[in-house]
């Protein structure tokens, strides 16, 4: 080039674009990406800036992803993202951030969850139910403020009770069903401000705990699930006596002893109850004549025995629709449940009852009764002891409802 002042313009040129697309790549990379990258990435709102190198991080860690659900993930848009809900965070309505996550059903394969759910400050729902996310869950979620959602069931996560939830006081909604979570689990979950616990299907082992405080507190759960685990031990009496809220509660397949508690007839607004398959002993108590709202009522598969209280068929047989008392050792059934027999509506199958078809063997019945103090309940008199609209009915006289007959031989 002839012209000087051209010559000098070219050779700046030619010296400046490398180090704008050198520092465009740099600036990404110290975001944790990897690979080059022709521009920087532009933004709705930093904070949105701050959670997509963690979203690609995690990307990184996904081994199955049937769906192509991540292939999705790419650019700035994360509101775009599948499986990503973008808000205005309560602390700035004018800002826009990662509100909620919903990866059900989407078959997902990470090692841990580990460095993601607790990287974003602003969540409030946290839902990944169906997916194959193993490891434990992270600690630092206690830092969310605002998560009241969290459910992670069916999946593969492992270890303790996540014990980072209690304390959080905005959590509302906890379902950690179908993982493999072992151990016990905190007396202090069970007193929470939970509306929604499920916990069934794990290996959670021990005794269940009572409810901290002095037995007059309540609590705000509307369905709560206990089933298939390891429970072993009494039913708590203070789970049943303040949690009158609750609409379902599935105590069902563990290993529970003793005594069905009195405390059961507080449950009033539940409308299902299941109590089956466990180890249970004793008479029906008369509280459950209380239970003015339930349809499911199930005791079948345990070991209790006596007379199917005539009190409880005759006051809930406006909206039973399942009371199931099979394979357990029952002797009699008076006129009003048979009433609710003939309805279709009591299931007394495989118990010792004289006279009626399908029972257990004469055999089997003796062997039962003959070891009375095996299955014997202390404070009897508690089976008769009920505080509901019914009190008006004397101990004495519902005990007329519950005729006393001998065990079949």
């Amino acid at each position: 080039m002839k012209n000087p002042l051209l010559l000098a313009l070219f050779l700046v040129g030619t010296i400046a674009l490398p180090d704008i697309s050198s520092r465009g790549t740099q600036e990404l990379t110290n975001d944790g990406l990897t690979g080059a990258s022709q521009a920087i990435l532009s933004f709705l709102d930093q904070r949105l800036a701050v959670v997509y190198p963690v979203i690609q991080r995690f990307k990184s860690l996904i081994t199955l992803d049937p769906y192509n659900v991540t292939k999705t993930w790419i650019g700035s848009d994360i509101c775009s993202y599948r499986g990503f809900h973008c808000d205005n965070p309560p602390d700035n309505t004018t800002a826009v951030t990662v509100a909620s996550i919903d990866f059900n059903g989407f078959q997902l394969s990470a090692p841990s969850i580990e460095g993601f759910i607790d990287q974003f400050p602003d969540l409030a729902l946290f839902h990944v139910n169906s997916n194959n996310f193993g490891g434990t869950v992270p600690s630092k979620i206690v830092n969310l403020r605002y998560l009241y959602e969290l459910d992670i069931s069916n999946n593969r996560f492992t270890g303790q009770f996540p014990t980072a939830v209690v304390g959080m006081s905005g959590l509302t909604f906890l379902d950690i069903r179908f993982n493999s979570f072992s151990g016990s689990i905190p007396p202090q979950i069970l007193g929470q401000n939970l509306e929604v616990l499920f916990i069934n299907d794990n290996g959670f082992t021990a005794s269940l705990p009572e409810i901290p405080g002095d037995g007059t507190s309540t609590t705000h759960i509307i369905f709560l699930t206990f089933a298939n685990n390891k429970f072993n031990g009494p039913l708590p009496r203070s789970i049943l006596r303040s949690m009158s809220t609750l609409t379902e509660v599935l105590f069902l397949n563990n290993d529970f002893t003793g005594c069905i508690p009195h405390e059961i007839g507080f449950l009033t607004g539940a409308s299902v109850i299941d109590i089956g398959g466990n180890k249970l002993t004793g008479p029906l108590p008369l509280s459950l004549m209380c239970l003015e709202k339930v349809e499911q009522l199930n005791f079948a598969g345990n070991l209790l025995f006596g007379a199917v209280p005539e009190a409880v068929c005759m006051l809930l047989r406006d909206n039973l629709v399942n009371l199931s008392l099979s394979n357990n050792y029952f002797t009699h059934v008076g006129p009003w449940c048979r009433g609710l027999l003939d309805r279709g509506v009591l299931d007394v199958s495989n118990n010792c009852i004289p006279f009626f078809p399908g029972q257990r063997s004469m055999q089997e019945c003796a062997e039962f009764f003959v070891k009375p103090k095996k299955y014997y309940c202390p404070h009897m008199w508690f089976h008769n002891f009920f505080s509901c609209r019914y009190s008006h009915v004397s101990s004495s006289s519902a005990s007329a409802f519950m005729p006393m007959v001998a065990p079949s031989p």
